[in-house]
């Protein structure tokens, strides 16, 4: 069981690092890009809901700080309307506003307790809203590092392409002189082949009869032509 989950381990790397290996770098960098921003989104989206929440504590607070202040002011006349239905004696009206009274007492303590609870929950989502926003700030950072980066990669690796490119120029014009030089060597070769053949061919002659009848009518002209310019030197008056 252990050897083929070790397999199946080697296999699931060894396809992955192929793949890796086939994917275009420009196409990797944008996909990086892309899932950043993805992130970052969804980074603010979250802490929009945070900020918004403090918000809305902020707004309850303030509710219940009017209603507590406002039950206490109630509180306080049925106090006094007590204390002056008492003083006059109607004993009936002092036992309404001290119910009253006891009554409103109740919706402020009420009142109070829940502002100190919103309180509570204020000073949390205050210390949260304000990492919320760090965590922003930071990752809006990150992104611009990650956007200058792109920039960077993308540079490289159009340079890279084109010096791709200048070598696959270089290695074509390589390949190609070395071609040329090929059949030059070819022709070379002709032309010394025939070059041999001809002074074989003149080499040849000479040993046969008629190449010694060529050479001895070439001596003759030579000789005919020496006489020749003798005559003409003695009919000018030239010493020889």
């Amino acid at each position: 069981m252990g050897f083929f989950k070790r397999l199946w381990g080697y296999i699931k790397a060894l396809f992955r690092s192929k793949a890796e290996g086939m994917m275009d770098p420009e196409i990797e960098i944008e996909q990086a890009i892309t899932e950043a921003r993805k992130r970052d989104q969804e980074l603010r989206t979250q802490a929009a809901r945070v900020v918004a929440h403090r918000t809305q504590l902020e707004s309850q607070i303030e509710r219940a700080a009017e209603q507590a202040g406002e039950a206490r002011e109630m509180a306080k006349q049925a106090l006094l309307k007590g204390q002056q239905a008492s003083a006059a004696g109607d004993a009936a009206g002092a036992d309404k506003w001290t119910k009253t009274a006891q009554g409103v007492a109740m919706r402020l303590q009420a009142s109070e307790n829940n502002l100190t609870s919103l309180k509570g929950q204020y000073e949390t989502a205050s210390t949260q809203a304000e990492a919320a926003k760090t965590a922003v700030q930071q990752n809006a950072m990150r992104l611009q590092e990650l956007a200058a980066k792109r920039m960077e990669l993308l540079g490289s690796l159009q340079q890279a392409k084109m010096q791709e490119s200048v070598n696959k120029a270089m290695e074509s014009m390589s390949a190609t002189f070395d071609d040329e030089a090929v059949s030059l060597d070819k022709v070379e070769d002709k032309i010394e082949a025939r070059r041999a053949e001809a002074m074989a061919r003149a080499e040849l002659r000479e040993v046969t009869p008629e190449g010694a009848e060529m050479e001895l009518r070439e001596t003759i002209s030579v000789a005919q032509a020496d006489a020749k310019l003798e005559e003409l030197k003695k009919e000018l008056g030239i010493a020889g």
